[in-house]
């Protein structure tokens, strides 16, 4: 296979996906999920099988049956949108061995945590366009480094256009009967670090809605979702937007924003019948970590669920948990296959747990074992 070795397009990402699909990969499902369904959204695209937040990973993910893919969000130097896990990219690109930039290595404060790297504010998209992308898991997920150097940063421009492309060929192609239940591929975009962007003159929110307006994503009705781990950003992007917001809540700590004014709630207050009712005036729904809906055991397997998607749902909210991944690593000890960390456990068992407590959609690497596994719950299997 030949390396690329410049920025691809949709259509050569699908080419090249075509000639060189991972090992695990497999054919979309026929069905698409009737809207009582849960959803499944591909975590940085299918970025179990290949570097995560290329346009490869989305496409793939898409492949695999995924209904939303997730592009996290950081700005450029220069006011673009591109996906990247964080700002600082040396885990995830092959900045550090590029000598042109070793002058832009620094430490910076991010959300109160000091971090040194290089960060995407301090490039402009062309330059961020000479990097390529890299495996960040590579202990974990060896095959995946046969894609290192391949893929250069996708905008999000790129990642609404490949959407636009894939749903048109879809539509093209659908008999009459089959484009009457078509739905199609959404986009879950994740505002990372809102209010140090904008405390650096780089606010996203403007940005986010302009471009998503700019492909035909308008209202509550489409397929959509906003989200933030910060308040204040999603009550602005509330007063500027019908599209869907989902808040999102972490095991530990408090919204970075809640830091800066001084509110002394923290994530778990959040997650209480109040503060779920707070953010119902404001988001749709609520992205949790698993541990929020079933607590580790002290021996790391699954315990007794708490009451937060019940509570979530009295209160008009939708739930939505992540991350769910195949290898041993990050599954519970009961869904384990070995001490190999980087082999695959039961995914689709720890899954099921999880429907079971009527989450509305979850995020995973591995879209095709995500949907194997909805599709079994939903049939009753």
């Amino acid at each position: 296979m030949r390396f690329i070795t410049r920025p691809i397009g949709p259509l050569a990402v699908a080419i090249l996906l075509a000639a060189s699909l991972p090992v695990h990969a497999q054919q979309p499902h026929d069905d698409q999920p009737d809207d009582d369904q849960p959803i499944v959204i591909g975590h940085r695209g299918a970025s179990g099988y290949v570097p995560e937040h290329t346009l490869v990973a989305y496409f793939l993910a898409i492949e695999q049956g995924a209904e939303y893919i997730e592009p996290d969000l950081v700005m450029t130097k220069d006011g673009v949108l591109v996906a990247y896990h964080e700002n600082e990219i040396s885990g995830t690109t092959d900045v550090a061995d590029r000598p042109e930039f070793a002058d832009r290595n620094t430490t910076k404060t991010i959300d109160g945590i000091e971090v040194t790297g290089w960060f995407t504010e301090d490039f402009t998209l062309a330059e961020l366009k000479t990097l390529r992308a890299k495996e960040r898991l590579p202990e974990l997920r060896p095959a995946n480094i046969r894609f290192d150097g391949m893929f250069a940063v996708s905008t999000l421009d790129e990642v609404l256009a490949l959407v636009q492309a894939v749903n048109d060929q879809r539509r093209q192609t659908a008999s009459d009967e089959e484009r009457r239940h078509l739905k199609p591929i959404g986009v879950y975009p994740e505002t990372k670090h809102p209010t140090y962007f904008a405390g650096i003159g780089l606010p996203m929110e403007e940005s986010l809605v302009a471009l998503l307006e700019q492909f035909g994503y308008c209202g509550q009705g489409a397929p959509v979702f906003i989200q933030s781990f910060e308040v204040a950003n999603l009550k602005q992007l509330a007063g500027m937007t019908d599209l869907r917001l989902v808040q999102l809540l972490n095991e530990t700590g408090k919204p970075f924003d809640f830091v800066l004014t001084s509110d002394p709630r923290t994530y778990a207050d959040l997650a209480q019948p109040a503060g779920l009712a707070e953010i119902a005036t404001y988001a749709s729904g609520i992205g949790v970590p698993k541990s929020l809906l079933i607590p580790p055991t002290p021996d790391g397997a699954l315990g007794t669920p708490t009451t937060l998607v019940d509570d979530a749902h009295a209160n008009g909210l939708i739930v939505h948990s992540f991350t769910f991944r195949a290898e041993n690593f990050f599954l519970p000890t009961d869904f384990q296959s070995s001490t190999d960390a980087a082999a695959y456990g039961d995914l689709a068992g720890e899954v099921e747990r999880f429907l079971e407590l009527g989450i509305d959609g979850f995020f995973t690497d591995h879209p095709n074992i995500g949907v194997q596994a909805r599709d079994a719950f939903v049939r009753g299997l």
